[in-house]
């Protein structure tokens, strides 16, 4: 599956993946609010071989099937 990939401006790390470029209808208000105006960074082929730096293209797929999109969100803070 061919996705769109945009990062946050207020939240360093966060990433929304979706299946048409600059289609942002099935993302829910209250996120695109908290999100911001997203900024892109790629488009990529998603497939289950495929390696992802922090997220399983299972779960990627999964969400944009299901949902419409993906939200990938930051890493965890090692000193919390």
């Amino acid at each position: 599956m061919h996705c769109f990939i945009y990062k946050s401006p207020r939240k360093e790390e966060l990433y929304l993946f979706v299946k048409e470029e600059n289609n942002f209808s099935e993302i829910p208000e209250p996120l695109m609010t908290s999100f911001g105006t997203p900024e892109f960074v790629m488009d990529l082929d998603i497939h289950p071989e495929r390696q992802l730096a922090r997220s399983t293209p299972e779960d990627v797929l999964a969400g944009l099937e299901q949902q419409g999109f993906f939200l990938q969100m930051p890493p965890p803070d090692p000193t919390i």
